[in-house]
């Protein structure tokens, strides 16, 4: 039976409402879709009963706003009750395509005025919701998650305050350092890997892929991505391999030590198709590197896997390593703002993370486990399973 088909063993407790933030206006429709479409054909004798009000409904989207004045400075506006509703926030902290204006100049909204408009709204319904949560893809700050000199620890200082705020639960997509949410251990935290949605886009985009170790190999490009490739060769049967950064630790290039090499871990990958996980591609660079290096050592095909595809100088140098073949297939979720030049390019592969995050939100309005969600083995086993890679 489909994670979304089956029957829950308890009645929410809250009414549901999910507040969108404009960074994340198209994510937040295509998840109340899901919501309103199994709700409505969900059975149940009681539904009809006062303990069921408002639980089927044409919409679970509320009504909300962050409006400006001229000098920048800006509030949050909740158009509509929430009070004892279980209140979900969806925002995307890197959704540069926004503007404002600030005494006539149009300004770009920049990761700090989406966390600071969520804060507004989440001051706006605090006191009078049940209970709740944030739905964070890309958590705020979360590449600043050590300190290696004296500078700030800008992301356990975020968890903290929206916890402080009467945040229950904060639910982020692979997380740079998931151990980040040592800042909030009385809190709820929880960190999900898309894995399966990656295997999905492939077998349903690439029909000559084959999972096994003699045609694949899993590869990370750092040793920080080193957890996400270890269980997807696992769960698929391949072999993993790993790319370390030799960096130059005497100076300091837009906020970075520059990378001198990247050095080779694994065995041999000769004419094997390659998948490269990491959980953002930035500039692209690194990846680049990373799959000259590969081609360098005789791979075949090479997919690159990322949860994050934010593209920040721009696709011209994935358009070239695609024309000269470096990289076959680009793989990304829709989790943070994808423009639209790039769901046009031919080597891009779009992984859609809306209906997931649909079933954690239904699931978690219920009261009931998310644990089956969160760990998708079983899935991608049946996957593989439906596509013959078993």
């Amino acid at each position: 039976m489909p994670v979304q088909d089956r029957e829950f063993d308890t009645i929410p407790v809250g009414k549901l409402g999910i507040i969108a933030l404009e960074s994340s206006k198209t994510l937040g429709q295509r998840v109340d879709n899901y919501i309103v479409q199994w709700r409505n054909e969900r059975e149940n004798e009681h539904k009809s009963t006062i303990a069921f009000s408002g639980y089927q409904r044409d919409s679970y989207l509320l009504k909300t706003c962050c409006p400006r004045f001229g000098s920048g400075e800006a509030k949050g506006i909740i158009r509509e009750s929430v009070r004892g509703s279980d209140v979900y926030f969806l925002v995307d902290v890197c959704n540069h395509s926004l503007t404002y204006s600030v005494c006539g100049q149009i300004n770009h909204m920049s990761p700090d005025d989406h966390y600071q408009d969520l804060k507004r709204l989440i001051a706006a319904v605090s006191g009078k919701a049940r209970r709740i949560t944030v739905i964070m893809p890309f958590l705020y700050e979360s590449r600043q998650h050590k300190r290696s000199t004296r500078e700030s620890l800008d992301c356990a200082l975020a968890l903290q305050e929206l916890t402080n705020m009467g945040v229950d639960t904060i639910l982020t997509f692979d997380a740079h350092d998931p151990r980040v949410q040592n800042a909030i251990p009385l809190r709820g935290f929880e960190t999900v890997q898309p894995t399966y949605q990656f295997i999905k886009a492939m077998l349903k985009n690439i029909p000559d892929i084959k999972f096994d170790a003699e045609h694949m190999m899993a590869i990370s490009p750092d040793e920080g991505a080193m957890s996400r490739a270890v269980y997807f060769a696992n769960v698929v049967g391949v072999d993993v391999g790993m790319f370390y950064k030799r960096r130059d630790y005497t100076q300091i290039v837009d906020g970075r030590n520059p990378i001198v090499a990247h050095e080779f871990l694994g065995a041999d990958l000769e004419g094997k198709d390659v998948v490269i996980l990491d959980d953002m591609i930035s500039s692209g660079e690194s990846m680049i590197d990373v799959a000259k290096e590969l081609k360098r050592r005789k791979a075949g095909r090479i997919f690159v896997a990322s949860t994050f595809g934010l593209f920040t100088n721009g696709l011209e140098k994935f358009d070239q390593a695609y024309n000269d073949g470096l990289i076959d297939r680009v793989i990304t979720t829709n989790l943070v703002y994808q423009p639209e030049e790039l769901l046009t390019k031919e080597y891009y592969i779009n992984a859609d993370m809306s209906k997931y995050v649909a079933l954690l939100i239904d699931t978690l309005n219920h009261d009931d486990s998310i644990s089956e969600l969160l760990s998708p083995t079983e899935r991608i086993q049946s996957i593989l399973k439906r596509y013959g890679q078993r």
